[in-house]
């Protein structure tokens, strides 16, 4: 497809995604949960098809060496169409929060002000492999009243197309513009530089896949981003923390899937507990392969614990590796994490209310816990049904996006003739 024909076919589909989602905003909840039935069925009986154009993304990326842990993500299992399926019905079982009305009040001059939940208009989204991502953004996005403009990688063309024809088939059925879910068919980058200009047809980008997608997203966009750059997570030990919650937290924070976005890259222990502490999770981590790098204090702990570069602290690893730093205090351990945090999610593991409390109010990030592995930051975990990615941004998500953080709030007006004085 030359250049003129991607700019031509990208701006065509934002301009009848944009068309479609005003008769989606206004379809009933009871339409849109019937569509999200019917695809979850359409999914299971299609699995062969599904299968076929799966294996020809999965034998390109086979041909141009693509690591295991990549044709792991890309492959659609029986195991990853059943987590679909599952979503599908997760999220039509969820209130439709569109046409939601509150904070009713009459002013004195007697008109009566409130506020109502609408779809933002038209998503584009952009995400590396995970084929799966287009059926859980698909549902979001029609629970939510959404059109949505889907730019996939480029290792799941042929997936990402064949569920999307999937979902398009049933909407056919049910009277609803298929052009609510599209996506782009061109493999091409110059699609995506063409989506981020369409800023009359779209009203917001969400990235997913690695920082440097994200980065050229934001900087590149005329279009408002919703987004996270990387997921730098962290663990506080407080002085008296529990010792053997403390060690379930960081195996599962680390080793459970080392490679998303939530997974544990570093490990604050107050100084009072180190000794106790740092022997005993190193000792566990180790078995499960876990490469420790830390602080001058933590490796005399820890004598075969890998030195610390400055390189190493604030690094989202994605792998099993993991810094280690001993704090004096619980207000070391937040200076740290505001200085090489992102945002993301951060525990302390206390018996402490005060502490617990006082950790929750003052650290910066889209979750924070007590007592809880950061692997729970997830959409499904947080009971909204799958999610549509994780926000470090505040404006206007702050944390796993979904139907709720799919939709704004315009304001509504009662009145009975009253006219401003």
């Amino acid at each position: 497809m030359d250049q003129g024909r991607i700019e031509e076919t990208v701006v065509e589909m934002a301009r009848a995604a944009r068309t479609a989602s005003r008769q989606l905003a206004a379809l009933p909840g009871s339409v849109k949960d019937r569509v999200l039935l019917r695809t979850a069925e359409r999914l299971q009986e299609e699995r062969d098809y599904i299968g076929r154009k799966n294996e020809l993304d999965l034998a390109a990326g086979r041909e141009k060496g693509l690591s295991a842990a990549m044709l792991d993500r890309l492959a659609l299992t029986d195991k990853v169409i059943d987590s679909m399926v599952q979503g599908l019905r997760e999220v039509a079982a969820l209130p439709d929060p569109v046409g939601e009305v509150d904070d009713m009040k009459r002013r004195p001059s007697g008109i009566v002000v409130g506020r109502m939940r609408v779809p933002l208009g038209v998503v584009g989204m952009i995400y590396e492999s995970r084929p799966n991502v287009t059926i859980d953004a698909a549902a979001l996005c029609l629970k939510s009243g959404n059109a949505i403009l889907l730019r996939g990688g480029s290792e799941a063309l042929h997936s990402n197309l064949a569920l999307a024809s999937i979902v398009q088939d049933v909407l056919r059925e049910e009277g609803v513009d298929p052009a609510v879910i599209q996506v782009i068919p061109t493999t091409d980058r110059q699609a995506v530089n063409v989506m981020l200009a369409q800023e009359e047809y779209l009203d917001v980008i969400i990235p997913r896949g690695g920082e440097g997608l994200i980065r050229f997203v934001a900087e590149t966009s005329r279009i408002p981003v919703l987004k996270h750059y990387k997921g730098v997570c962290h663990v506080y030990m407080d002085a008296d923390a529990d010792i053997d919650m403390g060690v379930r937290i960081v195996m599962n924070g680390k080793t459970q899937r080392p490679g998303v976005c939530n997974a544990l890259e570093g490990l604050l222990v107050h100084r009072d507990i180190a000794e106790t502490f740092l022997p005993v999770v190193a000792a566990e981590l180790r078995k499960a392969g876990v490469e420790l790098r830390g602080c001058k204090r933590s490796c005399i702990i820890v004598p075969d614990m890998v030195p610390a570069s400055e390189s190493d602290w604030g690094t989202e690893f994605l792998d099993l590796i993991m810094v280690v730093r001993v704090v004096d205090d619980m207000d070391e351990a937040m200076a740290y994490i505001q200085q090489y945090g992102s945002q993301h999610t951060e525990t302390i593991v206390t018996r402490s209310y005060f502490n617990g409390q006082r950790f929750l109010r003052e650290v910066d990030a889209s979750a924070v816990m007590i007592n809880a592995s950061t692997r729970f930051n997830d959409g499904g975990q947080f009971g909204l049904g799958a999610e549509i990615g994780i926000s470090t941004t505040k404006l206007h998500a702050y944390g796993p996006m979904g139907l709720k953080e799919l939709t704004t709030r315009k304001f509504i007006v009662y009145g009975e003739g009253e006219v401003r004085s």
